[in-house]
């Protein structure tokens, strides 16, 4: 360590006067990082309108900047153990920032997709880096108010960016929703490179590269495979070779985790019930969330005719009500433990995505989505529990990476999943075909959350395991 780091460091007995500052700022960038699904999600049909992107090249605006973010997330944070935390924040703010910039001023494909998945690969850096930060100023009961709030961030994004996504799609125009991280990422990181105080190193070793891209080209192989179903099929011979692809390419990763000096992955996490039973419903819970927030925009624009602000709107409550179950969860879980919220919430979400095809209209699908959230909800807080309640101390670091990982796969395999099951619905030019391609895409999610709700019985632990 230099001398510079040396002096520059707070001994853990005296909390770093400027930490609840560093807390606000670290917290805004982190919201940003949320807030680029949720409202990115709302814009897609006047993005798609403008730019002449085809359902394909939509789905990837969503599922690429996901991919990224959790393909790199576990390098993002070895990169803070070993180059330092400080440098790794701005490292990825500044990245995030600036392809913003890039995917504002994009006039077709290319330049958008490209821009989204070097956007995730911003928040890839800066999302671990910055909870390391957190985690590292504050103890006690203050760190335990920190971490409250950095987790309350994820509920109040997702409600926050739909509301937003709406507001700006209808005013300023689609392009803004990446635009508005400019001077917002120019002005935190202007102000925490001035405050963020520059941490010991956790550690040497090395960068994983090798693992990282194991892990991003198996799960892009998967995605691909899920977009092109929509269009050809889901026994297309492509599509199975590339699924087949994604199962070679997650076999050695594996196999070269277990010889790799340094390892992104503790594969004996993954030997462990409650990690396996944790990731599992956090991929699920997300992949339904946010291919509720990508059916639902095109279900309301462009097959019921609303705006990007009255879609916003309309989706608030869905927001609100994932935020509700999700701290009322908490209180359940400690009485019952994790198994029966698990299978009930994910009936919950079953029954509620039935609703929009047994009933048409707005009104039905807010309704049905509305129920289906709160046993999303509720999923989120059972997930954390699960997987992060059995692990020791030192290994707690470890296993929120995998969980927060598996979040972004479960996000981008959502999103390609519906649109293809929906892909009818999103391309149809009559109103009787797009309700159908709708009505499959909500059946698909019904059939999903009822058989991980089998899943979930099994494999969740109970209260006496």
């Amino acid at each position: 360590m230099s001398d510079t780091e040396a002096t520059s460091t707070h001994a853990p007995q005296a909390p770093h006067p400027r930490r609840w500052p560093v807390l606000g700022l670290l917290g805004l960038a982190q919201l940003m990082l949320i807030l680029d699904i949720t409202v990115v999600a709302i814009a897609l049909p006047g993005m798609g309108a403008e730019l002449g992107l085809d359902r394909a090249a939509l789905t990837w605006v969503v599922s690429g900047y996901a991919l990224a973010f959790g393909s790199l997330m576990l390098l993002g944070g070895r990169a803070a153990d070993l180059f330092g935390a400080r440098r790794i924040v701005l490292a990825g703010l500044a990245l995030f920032t600036a392809a913003s910039l890039a995917a504002g001023l994009a006039t077709g494909a290319p330049l958008l997709l490209g821009a989204r998945v070097v956007q995730g690969a911003g928040a890839a850096l800066l999302s671990p880096a910055a909870l390391s930060v957190v985690v590292r100023l504050f103890d006690g009961d203050e760190r335990n108010r920190a971490l409250g709030i950095w987790s309350a961030l994820g509920g109040g994004g997702a409600a926050l960016g739909v509301l937003l996504g709406g507001l700006i799609t209808a005013g300023p125009g689609w392009a803004w929703v990446f635009f508005v991280n400019v001077p917002v990422g120019l002005a935190v990181l202007v102000v925490l490179a001035r405050i963020l105080p520059v941490l010991p190193r956790a550690g040497g070793g090395s960068l994983d590269v090798p693992g990282a891209a194991l892990v991003a080209a198996g799960t892009g192989a998967l995605i691909y495979a899920l977009i092109r179903a929509g269009d050809h099929g889901w026994l297309d011979a492509v599509s199975l070779s590339l699924v087949a692809c994604a199962a070679v390419a997650y076999a050695v990763f594996a196999a070269w985790q277990r010889r790799a000096s340094a390892p992104l992955m503790n594969l004996r996490l993954l030997g462990r019930r409650p990690v396996v039973a944790g990731i599992f419903v956090i991929a699920v819970a997300t992949a339904l969330m946010v291919g509720v927030f990508f059916l639902g925009s095109f279900y309301l624009q462009n097959h019921q005719g609303h705006g990007a602000l009255t879609t916003g709107v309309l989706f608030l409550p869905v927001a609100l009500v994932t935020m509700a179950a999700a701290t009322a969860a908490g209180r359940v879980i400690g009485l019952t433990g994790a198994r029966s919220p698990a299978a009930a919430a994910l009936l919950v979400a079953a029954g509620g995505f039935l609703v929009p095809v047994l009933w048409s209209g707005t009104a039905a699908m807010v309704t049905g989505v509305s129920i289906a959230a709160a046993g999303l909800g509720a999923l989120f807080v059972v997930a954390s529990a699960t997987a992060l309640g059995g692990v020791a101390p030192h290994e707690a670091g470890v296993a929120s990476g995998i969980v927060s990982t598996f979040h972004e796969f479960g996000a981008s395999a959502g999103a390609a999943a519906v649109s293809s099951a929906a892909a009818a619905g999103i391309t149809a030019h009559t109103a009787a075909r797009a309700a159908s391609g709708f009505d499959d895409a909500f059946l698909v999610a019904a059939g999903v959350a009822a058989g991980s709700a089998l899943i979930a019985a099994w494999l969740v632990p109970s209260a006496d395991d």
